[in-house]
């Protein structure tokens, strides 16, 4: 009896032994990030924690400080550094035709330089050359942000812009989504310069009844709640949330069907008849119907003061060829023929959407923070500008948490890629910016970049200033 105790003993003690060295077996992921000030979006808290990252994805967030067990091939020491998802901008150009491309390409360092890891392309006409970049993106052949697409835009015929499908007929419906199905495009984006309001409103049902996502300009012959009941994802600008907060919407509505007043004349019609009651409802109706609003409202406040504002001597502007600033040319001339009532009501509407986009936000609204930087777009950087336009939104009152949220958490929630982005959760995509400073406590803190973790690769702030000096074009 006493020989098999001693066995029993010897067993449990081996058992043991094996137990331990089974438990002491060291983790080796391929990054660990330690100790940093990791920022959590949904709800404004702030944890020291320790990131562990393998194949890109965040394989286990922990938050003591025994980190004995793990043998990483890259141990990156983020003590006094606070962790953000990678920024997305919301809405981006990349357009102006076959002689644009290369300009085009040098955005993609800027947008990197300045941790935006993901961009949603808003439509132009150089998807083709947008596909490209995003393949040699995803295979490290380039350096720039993941791109979501909508491919050609959706308007009527003779559209504004180039490249656009046009829709004429019920049919044509069909053929362009076909047509972007195929590319297959990431998100359908409306266009509003010639497209009727009729075929405006099927193209958004049809794209339901499809389950793509869809954002849009609204044509002025619609009005607001038609849009939203035709099932919109998300509407671009506040030109369109104005419309439908004005108590005369419908009777303005009818004389832009008639062709008596056009969409400049409408402004300062809407602007005085806005509602609370109204814009409550309307708000209600957004939130209720998840609708996202993009506010851009950054490129509003550059566009609205061209007239006293000298941008010749941008910081950004060396990074801009020739041949994009010929493109500002035309909403320069806008301004310096405009009359000085044509200025000043511009100005005045810049200060309403300042309020609007706020309003928006307090009654709980989705925002998404959108530069509409690129060609044509005068002075407003691929880049810098989502950083102006996160700036622009705390300057309403927007708290900076919320603004923060505009960017990576609603991009993601928006094009259903949540389960990805948007968030320092376990199992999702590792982009990632380390900042110096809390952008918590100043928003201006999201441009004090310590190092970008982007496609698997370390951004140090060494990297990316060199990364912006290769983009100097002039």
């Amino acid at each position: 009896m006493r020989f098999i105790k001693l066995v029993n003993a010897i067993v449990f003690s081996v058992l043991i032994i094996i137990i331990s060295c089974k438990e002491q077996k060291p983790i080796a992921p391929d990054v660990l990030i330690k100790n940093g000030n990791v920022i959590n979006l949904e709800d404004g808290s702030v944890a020291i924690a320790n990131i562990l990252i393998t194949d890109n994805r965040i394989t286990k967030i922990i938050t003591n400080a025994d980190l004995t067990n793990i043998e990483a091939e890259t141990v990156i020491d983020a003590s006094g550094k606070f962790i953000v998802p990678g920024f997305w901008d919301n809405h981006t150009h990349f357009r102006g035709g076959d002689s644009l491309i290369a300009a085009n390409k040098n955005f993609l360092k800027l947008f990197m330089a300045n941790g935006i890891t993901t961009v949603r392309d808003a439509g132009g006409d150089l998807t083709s050359s947008v596909l490209e970049w995003r393949k040699a993106i995803e295979k490290n052949e380039i350096i720039g942000p993941t791109i979501f697409t909508s491919g050609p835009k959706i308007d009527g015929p003779g559209g504004t812009w180039a490249g656009s499908l046009e829709v004429e007929h019920d049919a044509d419906i069909l053929t362009a989504l076909d047509s972007l199905q195929a590319i297959p495009s990431d998100f359908v984006k409306i266009y509003d310069s010639r497209i009727s309001g009729e075929h405006y409103l099927k193209v958004i049902q049809e794209t339901e009844k499809r389950n793509l996502i869809t954002s849009a300009h609204m044509p002025f012959t619609v009005e607001l709640d038609a849009t939203i009941d035709a099932g919109i994802d998300a509407v671009e600008h506040l030109y369109y949330i104005m419309k439908g907060c004005s108590s005369h919407e419908q009777e303005i509505t009818q004389k832009l069907v008639n062709n008596e007043i056009g969409f400049w004349d409408a402004m300062p019609l809407l602007q005085s008849t806005y509602s609370n009651t109204t814009a409550t409802a309307t708000f209600s109706k957004l939130k209720a119907n998840n609708v996202y609003v993009v506010p851009t409202l950054h490129i509003g406040g550059v566009l609205s003061n061209l007239d006293e504002v000298d941008h010749s001597q941008d910081d950004y502007l060396k990074y801009m060829s020739k041949a994009i600033q010929q493109t500002y040319k035309g909403r320069i001339d806008r301004v310096k023929f405009a009359s000085e009532k044509q200025v000043a009501d511009r100005k005045a509407l810049d200060q309403f959407f300042g309020e609007l986009a706020f309003k928006l936000n307090e009654n709980g609204v989705s925002l998404l923070a959108g530069s509409d930087s690129g060609a044509y777009n005068s002075y407003t950087y691929p880049g810098i500008s989502l950083h102006k336009e996160m700036e622009t939104m705390v300057a309403t009152g927007i708290s900076p948490l919320d603004a923060l949220k505009s960017s990576a958490y609603n991009g993601a929630k928006f094009l259903k890629q949540d389960a990805d982005y948007g968030t320092i959760t376990e199992g999702k995509i590792a982009d990632l910016v380390l900042l110096n400073s809390n952008p918590l406590e100043k928003i201006k803190n999201t441009q004090d970049i310590y190092m970008v973790l982007s496609n698997g690769n370390q951004h140090t702030k060494q990297d990316l200033d060199s990364l912006l000096k290769s983009a100097i074009v002039n």
